[in-house]
């Protein structure tokens, strides 16, 4: 079966055990377990190797559940990919359930890069903008890029708006070469 393929059937299984009231949390703590094992090699290894028996596996995925503090859905979900040894695809499954909810919800996240960190009514104004644009209510997160050097660059889903100051020097830059 195809990564992308068993992502999707992967998230869809996990928005049915958790449901979508509790999605928010449940993704956050999965979020959780994705960061620990890029962190954690052992752990990492211990997850996906078949050199290690299931039981050892299990006990080890209980005992991160409960330092993470991890849902019961949360680590009953964690047990079966675990199991099934899907559990390396787990950074997949967790964008395609956040896609799954943002859609149902009729929500999108933007990512936005800015040179400086942007006030609260500036936030606000892009906000407006975005939901105006692409008619869905708009989540941001911020990351600040050093790099750029004015202007914001925007991502919402696999789109990009460039209205940097970098990236118009690229374009005039192109449109120059051309003759």
């Amino acid at each position: 079966m195809k990564p992308l393929k068993e992502a999707s059937k992967y998230a869809k299984t996990f928005i049915s055990m958790v449901g979508m009231d509790d999605m928010p949390q449940a993704l956050a703590e999965l979020t959780r377990v994705e960061q620990l094992m890029a962190g954690s090699g052992e752990f990492r290894s211990l997850l996906l190797s078949p050199v290690f028996p299931d039981a050892d596996r299990e006990k080890a995925v209980k005992s991160v559940a409960g330092v993470l503090k991890l849902s019961d859905k949360v680590l009953s979900f964690l047990l079966h990919i675990t199991r099934i040894r899907v559990v390396g695809a787990l950074s997949e499954i967790i964008k395609t359930a956040t896609g799954i909810y943002l859609e149902k919800k009729k929500r999108a996240k933007a990512t936005v890069l800015t040179p400086v960190e942007l006030t609260a009514p500036q936030t606000e104004r892009l906000r407006a903008s975005l939901k105006k644009m692409i008619e869905k209510d708009v989540d941001i997160e911020m990351v600040i890029d050093p790099s750029l050097l004015g202007g914001v660059l925007v991502k919402v889903g696999s789109t990009m708006y460039d209205s940097s100051i970098k990236g118009q020097l690229r374009l005039l830059k192109e449109d120059l070469i051309k003759g």
